[in-house]
């Protein structure tokens, strides 16, 4: 049998049909079902169905035209959590929190045709002059490509699925990663406006965290998302999501996350969302906050305290004339709960801490409180106390209440 023919033949009738394959997966199927079902009849007439497999061939017929080849069954298996490739022949996947070279060899020209066709739906693109990209895929996979001469020779891409699709805070409880007293608190400071900030290393769970504290926000309230590459997906009522944009062929027309941020003050938000902070765009993030606009953002730290130090450097790359007597107080009287991710060697989740900002700054320090802490296994509560208690107070809300149960 020759499959290469049979490609052909779904690839014309696909093309005949106008469809796009990559998008309108319901009709592909029905094609290649079809080509397959003539070929059947053909092999049945002439005895030599021994060797035919229909569904298999369907498959990966799919997989070929509709899909990402050989990457199609990882992209598709819910518990693998991240697919990346250093060389043709050095295909690896994240399953269960464990690394796992896979069978997969493939040519460096079909590397080439795959990353393209990932790239083709985001509008974004490669080549010597932007050798490395961040785009969304189709399926909502975040895609980061990096090309020779960056690369030593080979083309090197990472596929970051988002396995958990969490867009409430009871979803995390139901997955252990974290009591239900916490996600009962943090869903009433979500809902009293609250500004938090998500801290943890890569692929701790903090995206994941800030779509599920989202899910918390007042259907009445509009809310505007920055990010670099689309990945929050709120379901949201009144929801605007913005990305940046990298530069064109001549160089210029880029739009950074500095520019979405300052852009998004002009759209009227209630919320503000912004997904990661690791540059001079923190400045613009602080300064938004500190008109009295809620929001919450991820930022990259081994520790809740460590991400607070952390938001008072970064503004500091903005300019010379931002100084650390401006930063701090600020980032102390915008930001109230700070909120640590944790990910344990079985590839599991958990909040590992959350810190309570008092809006203080004594002696060069921001004053903090532990609300919470656990290890995974045992979570424990700390007396503390949570930022604006007075909105709880004026909403019928008994914190303190709340508080004790913590760790429950």
């Amino acid at each position: 049998m020759d499959t290469l023919l049979l490609e052909r033949q779904a690839r014309r009738r696909v093309q005949d049909a106008g469809i796009n394959p990559m998008t309108d997966s319901l009709a592909l199927r029905q094609i290649i079902s079809e080509v397959v079902s003539d070929l059947e009849v053909k092999i049945l007439e002439e005895n030599e169905s021994d060797l035919f497999d229909p569904q298999t061939i369907c498959a990966q017929l799919s997989a070929k035209i509709g899909g990402f080849g050989p990457l199609q069954p990882y992209l598709e298996d819910p518990e693998i959590e991240e697919i990346w490739g250093n060389a043709p022949d050095k295909i690896f996947i994240s399953k269960r929190g464990n690394t796992q070279l896979t069978p997969v060899i493939m040519e460096a020209s079909e590397v080439k045709d795959l990353v393209e066709r990932m790239l083709l739906s985001s509008g974004r693109r490669l080549d010597l002059a932007s050798p490395f990209v961040d785009a969304t895929m189709p399926g909502g996979e975040r895609l980061h490509v990096v090309i020779p001469p960056i690369t030593s020779a080979h083309w090197s891409f990472n596929i970051r699925k988002h396995v958990v699709k969490a867009h409430r805070l009871s979803r995390l409880v139901e997955l252990k990663t974290m009591p239900a007293g916490l996600a009962e608190l943090l869903k009433v400071c979500v809902e009293q406006g609250l500004s938090i900030l998500v801290s943890g290393a890569t692929q701790a769970g903090k995206t994941t965290t800030v779509r599920a504290l989202a899910g918390q926000i007042p259907a009445t309230e509009r809310v505007i998302t920055c990010e670099e590459v689309f990945e929050l997906g709120l379901a949201h009522r009144d929801v605007v999501a913005l990305q940046t944009r990298n530069a064109n062929l001549e160089g210029g027309g880029a739009i950074h996350l500095r520019d979405l941020v300052r852009e998004s003050l002009r759209m009227r938000p209630e919320r503000l969302l912004i997904g990661e902070v690791r540059g001079a765009e923190s400045l613009d993030m602080l300064i938004a906050l500190n008109c009295g606009i809620p929001g919450m953002c991820t930022i990259h730290a081994n520790s809740a305290r460590e991400a607070l130090h952390k938001l008072c450097v970064l503004p500091l790359l903005a300019g010379e004339n931002v100084t650390n007597q401006f930063v701090m107080p600020t980032v102390a009287s915008t930001i109230d709960l700070v909120v640590q991710m944790k990910r344990d060697r079985t590839g599991a989740r958990y909040v590992s801490e959350v810190l309570a900002v008092t809006g203080q700054v004594e002696n060069g320090v921001i004053v903090t409180s532990t609300l919470f802490t656990s290890d995974g296994i045992q979570p424990q509560a700390h007396p503390a106390q949570i930022p604006h208690e007075e909105r709880f107070e004026a909403a019928g809300i008994e914190i303190r209440e709340l508080l004790a149960k913590v760790a429950s």
